[in-house]
């Protein structure tokens, strides 16, 4: 991969107006190339958050260089933090998604190898699970350490909703468009809820449906740069599938003003206005925070359907591998910015995200799954996760940042009838891999 010019501020108004943005959890002051005698921690602004404030605090009762955690709106994290990554305003430590998210940094020469912390402390490589932990190994250096957990996307339905229109958790594709029509005819108006005007959302149906149709080798190809793997037979049956949703109706007629990020596709769930959302498993603790009652009595879940005659195993699993934290090369506390990451395979850590539906990806988790939020629920993700031929990592982020945007532009434009699958096959094969 080539070195990428990483995007910078224009004016110190924009310096001023981001700095504004960051919604500190703590003080909020400067970050990793000032030296205010702090780390700074930057998080994906969600659910999680919760437990990242506890494990701050816990790092603060007992070490002289105190962390303050930060966080960015979800919905603006990627942009914000590849805007700020170079500035004054840069965090010691920050959450990323590994692969594609953070290769660019490390090009930039902007990320510290953690070879050296790991040679001092073995257990910040060897107590994770290695396939996740490789996730953020570039050019055969660790620059990540796995936070939070590990997230499949996962089919969450509402059980009430289901059971009143005589509908099953479906197994199978074609089920799921049986479900599709029970519920219309049950009057309601949303089968399946969607984020459309987050266009995040829309694209975890296209890496699955892919996945079930072409296996996992396709979407590979495409990576590795053969941009003929999009216009592929397969491929465009997946495109075709996904138009026989649309177009059955299964997101309604208003998806595209519709946001995951402000709550509303979740509430659709919850209220029973919806029968279906396919998201990550970090869903749980989002309805956990929003609809407790729902979470912990209504909300169902499910593997995305099989596909009959499809190249890719029904096991397979899409999403994110794990969240990782990372270390900019310049921070001025680099013995601190290690004994934070300690906490990262601590049990107060593996306890805390279990207990907020999250299941992270430490060696031991497993001890731990009975004190989980819902046992039940961390011992479907654990199994499901174990048991996967392939965890295919999500588009948007094995793709490098600057293709995000566009990816993201196709798959709403195509979901909308704006262009056909030849228009999706050239947008996607114009995506830049490196």
């Amino acid at each position: 991969m080539k070195t990428r010019a990483l995007p910078r501020l224009v004016a110190a108004t924009a310096t001023l107006a981001l700095g504004l943005s960051l919604s500190a959890c703590g003080d909020g002051n400067g970050g990793g190339s000032s030296d205010d005698g702090k780390i700074h921690v930057l998080v994906y602004g969600d659910a999680s958050n919760k437990v990242e404030k506890r494990i701050v605090e816990e790092f603060n009762r007992t070490s002289d260089v105190k962390a303050v955690l930060d966080t960015i709106p979800g919905a603006d994290y990627q942009q914000k933090l590849q805007t700020i990554i170079g500035t004054p305003q840069a965090p010691d430590i920050f959450f990323n998604w590994g692969g594609g998210s953070i290769k660019p940094f490390v090009k930039a020469g902007l990320l510290m190898p953690l070879d050296d912390f790991i040679e001092k402390d073995p257990k910040l490589e060897n107590a994770f699970l290695p396939s996740v932990f490789h996730s953020a190994v570039v050019d055969g250096k660790p620059y990540g350490v796995p936070m939070r957990g590990t997230q499949p996307v996962l089919l969450f339905h509402n059980r009430t909703v289901l059971d009143e229109a005589g509908v099953q958790p479906p197994r199978t594709w074609d089920e799921l468009l049986g479900a599709v029509d029970k519920l219309k005819a049950a009057g309601v108006r949303t089968p399946i809820a969607l984020g459309g005007g987050d266009q995040w959302p829309t694209q975890m149906w296209f890496q699955y449906l892919y996945d079930r149709v072409a296996g996992p080798g396709l979407f590979q190809k495409a990576l590795d740069g053969d941009k003929d793997a999009w216009n592929s037979a397969a491929g465009k049956k997946a495109l075709g599938m996904l138009r026989d949703l649309v177009d059955a109706g299964a997101f309604g007629k208003n998806y595209d003003s519709v946001k995951y990020t402000n709550g509303a596709s979740p509430a659709l769930l919850a209220s029973g206005k919806a029968g279906f959302e396919l998201m990550g498993s970090w869903y749980y603790a989002q309805q956990q925070t929003d609809a407790p009652e729902f979470a912990e009595d209504g909300l169902g879940y499910t593997a995305f359907p099989a596909v009959a005659g499809g190249k890719g195993d029904a096991g397979n699993v899409a999403g994110n591998t794990n969240n990782f934290y990372s270390v900019l090369k310049k921070t001025k506390h680099p013995e601190a910015a290690a004994e934070f990451l300690k906490l990262m395979y601590s049990d107060t850590f593996v306890k805390a995200q279990l207990a907020i539906g999250n299941l992270p990806t430490t060696t031991n988790t497993e001890n731990f799954l009975d004190t989980a939020a819902s046992p039940a629920y961390s011992r479907f993700q654990y199994d499901l996760v174990a048991k996967a031929p392939s965890f295919q990592l999500s588009w948007d982020q094995a793709y490098p940042p600057s293709a995000a945007t566009p990816m993201h532009q196709a798959i709403q434009q195509f979901t909308n009838g704006q262009i056909d699958a030849d228009g999706f096959i050239k947008a996607m094969q114009a995506l830049p891999t490196e």
